[in-house]
């Protein structure tokens, strides 16, 4: 009797130990999956599904940056105009012609986005961490600030790759597929994998969860609290600029309202992921089945007649108020 009840209390507690939040985005995933099947059979055919992740990859990456920035107690808003800010330098720079070998120009066009997306990043948490000025400002102000120099470089209207030659050699980091998997598909994995391997298993990945639960513990234990959030708008500043580096391709061409509510998606997809909020916990594979969501949800509507496709951003808008509700009362119950 005694060995039956030690063994069910043991049970009872391994159920317990399961981290809900961890486990409560895939779960979602796999019920949008049988939802979009059973409203739309060709939902779950593999090139919808590949359509969509591949869709989905500029939230994705931009995200995985966004786990690092909220883990540590901070928030971006300015993403969605670094976006169309760096997009717009890059193909200013491969029309300028100062390299004329067309793939030597594309590698040089592609390390000055990351250099330039990095400086973004860079500019953002200094402001934040050498400023004292709160991050929600200080990005609010940064992306007015970007949004209005691609308005600038534009002159209001679009930005265009001019050579066709570097367009035709540039396409397949977008179209292209490497055994039978679309391209950024692999680069959304690459990315985080690379980021879970920082966020779980470095000493910079512990620090910017230590730095996300409480500052001045984390202060007083001897961690350099403002470079940790730097270095996390940084990250941030890469994923933005490999995003880029994966939307230019898809049209060849940036405008002053491309990335608009990218920040919204990017939040979203993190607090859909399973991460708080606050600070103090970062879920990257499930900011990935985040976007993922996201993406899908989407998808769900364009092939069903339920709902007009024109409230994806209300329907997006809705869907981090519920994330934020389920988050408090799983961590109640925890």
């Amino acid at each position: 009797m005694s060995i039956n009840g030690g063994e069910t209390a043991r049970k009872t507690r391994s159920w317990r130990n399961i981290d809900m939040r961890a486990v409560a985005p895939f779960a979602a995933l796999a019920l949008l999956l049988i939802v979009g099947a059973l409203v739309n059979p060709n939902f779950i055919g593999i090139n919808n599904l590949a359509n969509v992740a591949t869709r989905s990859a500029f939230i994705a990456i931009i995200a995985v940056g966004a786990t690092f920035v909220i883990s540590s107690g901070d928030l971006d808003l300015s993403v969605g105009s670094m976006v169309a800010f760096v997009a717009s330098l890059m193909i200013l720079f491969m029309n300028s012609g100062v390299i004329a070998d067309p793939a030597l120009m594309l590698v040089a066009a592609a390390a000055l986005t990351l250099v330039i997306g990095a400086a973004c990043g860079l500019l953002n948490g200094l402001i934040t961490t050498v400023g004292k000025i709160e991050p929600f400002i200080a990005t609010l102000g940064t992306m007015g600030i970007y949004r209005g120099l691609t308005t600038w470089l534009s002159q209001g209207g679009a930005i265009t790759l001019r050579s066709p030659e570097q367009q035709e050699l540039y396409r397949p980091v977008y179209f292209g597929s490497v055994l039978g998997l679309p391209v950024p598909i692999l680069i959304i994995l690459v990315v985080t994998a690379i980021a879970a391997f920082i966020l779980y298993r470095t000493r910079y990945g512990r620090h910017v969860v230590a730095v996300g639960s409480s500052r001045d513990v984390a202060r007083y234990s001897g961690v350099a609290v403002d470079r940790i959030r730097t270095i996390a708008f940084v990250i941030q500043g890469l994923c933005v600029a490999i995003a880029v580096l994966l939307y230019v391709p898809r049209l060849g061409s940036t405008s002053a309202t491309t990335g608009i509510l990218w920040e919204l998606q990017a939040i979203t997809a993190v607090v859909v992921g399973g991460t708080a909020l606050k600070g103090g916990a970062g879920r990257v594979w499930g900011t990935i089945c985040g976007a993922f969501i996201l993406e899908l949800v989407g998808n769900i509507m364009l092939l069903s007649n339920f709902i007009s496709e024109y409230l994806i951003g209300a329907i997006q808008g809705a869907i981090i108020i519920i994330a934020m509700l389920v988050q408090r009362s799983l961590a109640r119950k925890g």
